[in-house]
C-alpha cells in the first residue's frame, strides 16, 4: 500500500519557506481535526488520522523550529469523528492531558469524552478513562482543556446527560455545561455544573487565569437567544454565568460556532460569531477586570462572517484574532491585530479556505512573537494538515 506525506507547511510572512517538515501517513487515513495548544515555551498540535476501521489521536511538538515526529496519545476503534467536536491537548509541565470521543451506542450523537494522561516521553500515566460518571448514553463533547496552576489540568465540555429527560409536552431538557479538575495522577475533582441551558453544539473554551478558571460558550435562553456567556471561579465558587454582550440573536438550533478566550494579566480577550439583524459578525471584546465587565465589542470582519474563531495575547496591550470571512465568491482565513484601546490593523490573509466543513475549526497560538496557525484542507477527496507562522510585526 503506498503511503503520502502530509506536508506541514511553514510560512514567514514574506512567503518564503520557513522550514519544512514531514509526517508519513498511510494513505487510508483522513488526517484532519487539528488542536493547536501551547506551553509558554513552544507550539503542540493533536490531530485525528481515521479511516473506515480505525482512529489515531496523534501528537506533536514545535521545537527548534520543526516539528517532532508524531506519537501517539491514543487509538481504537468506534470513536466519533466529527469536524465541529475534535480533540483538545494541554501540556502541563512534562504531562499531556488529551481527550477523544467514543460511540456509546448506536445513536448518532450518543458519546463519551475518553482522557488520556501521558508523559512527553510517552510513559502512560493514566489511559483511556471518562472524564464523566453519568453513565448515560446521550451526548458528551466539546471538550477544552487548559494547564492549571499547579501540576493539573482544568477541563469544560457539554453534556447532554439531562437530554434523555422529556417536559411535559415531549420536548427534551438542554444540554448543559460542566468543568472539571483532573490532577497529575489522573483524579478528577471538583466536578460542577455551569449552566444548566446551553446551546448544543459549539465549542467551548476555557482559561486559567490568577483569579481561578474562567469558561466562555454560547448559552441558550428559553427564548432561543444564543449569545456568548461567561462563568468564573472567584476564590473557588463559581460566578453565576452572564453574556459578555447582548447581541439578541434568536435562533432555533445550533450555528456550531463557538467562542474563545484568552487571558493576559487582568485583560481578558472574548472572541465570538453572530448574527444582528440578519448580517453575520466577528466579534471582539475586551474586559480588564478579568471579565466582570466588558467593553463594547469590536466587529471585525469586513465581509461577510464566518466566524470560527480564534484569539491569542501578543503582550498585555494587543491581541491577534484569526476568523473565515467570504470576500467576493471565496472564502479567506484572515488574521487582524487588536489592541485594547480599540485600535484594529489591515486584514492580513492566511490562505484561500474552503468555507464547508472540512475546514474544520482553524487553531491559533503564540510563541515569542511568531503566530501559529493550523487547519484542515482537502485535495482528491483525502483530509490534511497545514500549518502557517507568521512573524507578528508584518500584521
Amino acid at each position: 500500500m503506498k503511503n503520502f506525506y502530509l506536508i506541514v507547511l511553514l510560512i514567514c510572512s514574506c512567503a518564503q519557506n520557513d522550514s519544512f517538515s514531514k509526517l508519513d501517513f498511510d494513505n487510508s487515513f483522513d488526517n484532519a481535526q487539528p488542536y493547536l495548544s501551547s506551553d509558554n515555551l513552544s507550539a503542540s498540535i493533536s490531530w485525528i488520522s481515521s479511516n473506515k476501521d480505525k482512529a489515531i489521536l496523534n501528537f506533536s511538538h514545535f521545537i527548534e523550529n520543526q516539528w517532532t515526529d508524531p506519537m501517539l496519545l491514543s487509538s481504537g476503534k468506534n470513536w466519533f469523528v466529527n469536524w465541529a467536536d475534535f480533540p483538545a491537548h494541554a501540556i502541563n509541565d512534562n504531562l499531556i492531558l488529551s481527550s477523544y470521543l467514543k460511540k456509546s451506542d448506536s445513536g448518532t450523537y450518543n458519546y463519551d469524552i475518553y482522557l488520556n494522561l501521558i508523559d512527553l516521553n510517552g510513559n502512560i500515566v493514566k489511559e483511556n478513562f471518562l472524564l464523566h460518571n453519568d453513565g448515560l448514553k446521550a451526548e458528551h463533547g466539546f471538550v477544552s482543556i487548559v494547564s492549571n496552576e499547579n501540576t493539573g489540568f482544568y477541563v469544560s465540555w457539554l453534556d447532554g446527560r439531562n437530554t434523555i429527560v422529556k417536559h411535559s409536552d415531549g420536548s427534551h431538557k438542554p444540554m448543559t455545561i460542566r468543568f472539571a479538575e483532573v490532577t497529575k495522577d489522573g483524579d478528577i475533582i471538583n466536578e460542577n455544573e455551569i449552566d444548566s441551558e446551553t446551546c448544543d453544539c459549539c465549542q467551548t473554551s476555557i482559561i486559567s487565569s490568577k483569579e481561578g478558571p474562567i469558561i466562555v460558550y454560547r448559552d441558550r435562553s428559553k427564548d432561543e437567544i444564543r449569545d456568548i456567556y461567561i462563568a468564573r471561579n472567584i476564590n473557588g465558587v463559581w460566578t453565576n454565568p452572564k453574556p459578555v454582550f447582548n447581541d439578541g440573536w434568536v435562533i432555533n438550533g445550533c450555528p456550531v460556532n463557538g467562542p474563545k478566550v484568552d487571558v493576559n494579566l487582568s485583560n481578558l480577550a472574548v472572541a465570538w460569531f453572530t448574527v444582528v439583524d440578519g448580517k453575520p459578525y466577528t466579534r471582539l471584546a475586551f474586559s480588564n477586570n478579568y471579565g466582570e465587565t466588558f467593553d463594547h465589542p469590536i466587529n471585525l470582519n469586513d465581509n461577510d462572517a464566518i466566524g470560527r474563531v480564534d484569539v491569542a495575547f501578543l503582550d498585555n496591550k494587543q491581541v491577534i484574532v484569526s476568523y473565515m470571512e467570504f470576500d467576493g465568491d471565496s472564502a479567506f482565513l484572515k488574521v487582524k491585530k487588536v489592541s485594547i484601546d480599540g485600535k484594529v490593523s489591515k486584514p492580513f490573509i492566511v490562505s484561500k479556505i474552503d468555507a464547508g466543513r472540512n475546514t474544520g475549526v482553524p487553531q491559533l497560538e503564540i510563541i515569542n512573537n511568531d503566530v501559529y496557525l493550523a487547519w484542515t484542507t482537502s485535495e482528491d477527496g483525502i483530509n490534511s494538515l497545514k500549518t502557517r507562522k507568521i512573524k507578528s510585526n508584518s500584521i
